[in-house]
């Protein structure tokens, strides 16, 4: 198999499943009970053939890293090849997810093992710990890894970076393993810190880049139907809030802005005493009614900043459901059995701090509601991730998110592959949300108040936070015009059949645009007669189309990436007529109407 083969299974021959041992069960490109997918079949057959040291194995959240991973153990203790397992996680809660899955394989793992026992249970073929517990006490893992021989799966392996202590106790726990196994849904990291057992090539600037033995991107996952594909719905909006210095300040959600006003009207439409978040949940909730029209068991997530924050979006709920929404925070001894409670239930919604972005399984989990101010690819990746798990053909799934150009960016860009790299500078005044830090960090600045942004922002007095339906953002491309919340608009997309497969959603969001747009064009119409039959002013009107028009034109702007004095520029040469400051209200009229149509025709 050549490089490029082990990096794009796609491009693997056939030679590589006919190559696969007489024993291999029947593959199956969508998985079933007792068989593989056709992706692990093929990155199963490359590992036995190769019987590497260290192997890292890339693959999309949702697409069945844990059972890649536990066939290879089966295989290798049924080969004698290793005596034990021991599988390293980010969490607590997975310890026992690991442990339920290993032993529906014959594979009995202890997830209460603690470093204080020394050794596990003779009955037990292995254990599950943390990465924290292993950089409490390296040396513990260290001689139960000398004393057997040992398949060391390192799940979410992103999480072991050298500089950091739980790097450094990986490295001295886990360097005499017979076998490691690394799993990642997202390899990328945005600090300089190697990774421990990852292998770095240099590419042709120089730089150090992780290289993945095995790599399977959500783009290949939604062409073999094992994720679902998402509809991120934006929500913009009018922000009003008073600064500590008495200050009244106003921006809209979306436009462009500065970095620090865009974190300060970012932070006001999260805030639960505005109106945008109970109008985001409402629409939320409407989805999700939709979708369980067709899914009964599905459910729902809200991602919050902090415990404050979560408690707030759930009181929210009750008053929009009539049902209390189960809430998990960190600190709460029974977080695990929460979760699983709700997995196995058919409840509505659940409301979690950051923490439960990662690891955590709840298939059923069909809508989202990403009301955090965290913008790291990482995290985003991982968050998106709880929703993509496929369970039958023609699932969908829905996040709804802030009109914030770096989440409109990172959702655009679900289906780039990236590489953890080495030798980068620090960017200039990168801020702490700029960088990944450990779970165990993330869920400590999760559960205070944010000193970088309170240092930022200041206290401030949210005074309004309005919301409004911005469009649909679905396999790269953007689309819908903008809508009032609760208007017919908003309800077309809103409305969207939860069982479609991507071809059938682009089809849909085509034609519900076009309807869009032209119902648009007859109140435009209608609205302009009554205000001329009014008496209404010219300047007033013409005020008013200009405002439409910069809208519209930011909206452009982020679906293009064209700036906005070129799309003006590019206006002006298609309609003619000087720049919007002289031009008069037709002029602007045949400009918003080309800017229509340009989003019907490139959606």
């Amino acid at each position: 198999m050549t490089p490029a083969e082990r990096h794009h299974p796609s491009r693997a021959s056939a030679s590589a499943a006919r190559s696969m041992p007489p024993a291999f069960p029947d593959r199956a490109p969508r998985g079933a009970a007792g068989s593989l997918r056709a992706w692990q079949a093929r990155a199963l057959s490359q590992y036995l053939e190769a019987a590497p040291r260290d192997f890292l194995a890339v693959a999309t959240p949702g697409a069945g890293k844990t059972t890649f991973a536990l066939r290879i153990a089966v295989e290798l203790i049924g080969q004698g090849a290793v005596d034990k397992v021991c599988v390293v996680c980010p969490t607590e809660h997975l310890k026992t997810q690991w442990a339920d899955a290993s032993a529906r394989v014959g594979i009995h793992i202890d997830p209460a093992f603690t470093n204080s026992q020394g050794r596990a249970g003779s009955h037990f073929d292995g254990v599950a710990v943390t990465y924290a517990q292993v950089a409490a006490n390296p040396s513990v893992h260290a001689a139960r890894t000398r004393a057997h021989r040992t398949l060391v799966i390192l799940d979410e392996i992103h999480h072991a970076g050298d500089a950091l202590s739980w790097g450094d106790g990986v490295r001295e726990a886990f360097e005499d393993a017979t076998r490691r196994l690394a799993l990642t849904g997202t390899p990328f990291r945005s600090d300089t810190a190697p990774i421990p057992f990852v292998r770095y090539e240099e590419d042709s600037q120089g730089i150090r880049r992780s290289r993945a033995d095995y790599t399977y991107g959500y783009a290949d996952a939604l062409r073999d139907l094992v994720v679902r594909p998402v509809l991120f719905m934006s929500y913009s909006g009018q922000m009003a809030w008073r600064t500590s210095a008495g200050d009244e300040v106003s921006a809209r959600l979306g436009e462009p802005l500065t970095k620090d006003m865009m974190k300060q009207a970012w932070r006001t439409a999260l805030d639960p005493t505005g109106e945008w978040i109970p109008a985001v949940l409402r629409a939320a909730d409407q989805r999700l009614e939709e979708v369980r029209r067709q899914v009964p068991d599905a459910g729902g997530l809200v991602i919050a900043s902090d415990q404050t924050q979560a408690r707030a979006y759930a009181r929210h709920l009750r008053m929009i459901t009539g049902r209390a929404a189960t809430v998990v925070l960190s600190d709460d001894a029974d977080a695990s059995e929460r979760i699983d409670a709700f997995r196995e239930s058919d409840d509505k919604w659940m409301v979690a701090v950051r923490m439960v972005s990662e690891g955590v399984d709840v298939p059923r989990l069909s809508v989202g509601v990403y009301a955090t101010n965290t913008s790291t690819s990482l995290f985003f990746a991982q968050a998106v991730g709880r929703f993509v798990r496929a369970r039958r053909r023609g699932e969908t799934a829905t996040v709804f998110i802030p009109s914030v150009l770096p989440l409109l960016t990172l959702a655009g860009e679900m289906e780039v592959e990236r590489d953890h790299a080495l030798d980068r500078p620090a960017a200039a005044g990168a801020d702490e949300d700029s960088m990944w830090s450990p779970e165990d960090a993330l869920v400590a600045r999760a559960n205070r108040q944010e000193r970088a942004s309170s240092d930022l922002l200041g206290q401030f007095e949210v005074l309004g936070a309005d919301a409004e339906f911005d469009g649909v953002l679905f396999d790269g491309a953007a689309w819908g015009a903008g809508a009032e919340v609760g208007s017919q608009e908003e309800q077309e997309y809103l409305g969207i059949p939860g069982l479609l497969d991507a071809d059938q959603v682009t089809t849909l969001l085509r034609a519900r645009q076009a309807e869009q747009i032209a119902s648009q064009r007859k109140t435009r119409a209608a609205a302009r007669l009554r205000e001329e039959n009014a008496g209404v002013s010219e300047h007033r009107l013409r005020a008013s189309k200009r405002k439409e028009l910069s809208r519209l034109v930011s909206s452009w702007s982020r679906r293009s990436g064209d700036t906005h004095a070129v799309i003006h520029a590019q206006l002006r040469q298609r309609c003619g007529g000087p720049e919007v400051a002289r031009a008069t209200t037709d002029q602007i009229e045949a400009r918003i109407a080309l800017l229509r149509e340009w989003f019907v025709g490139r959606g």
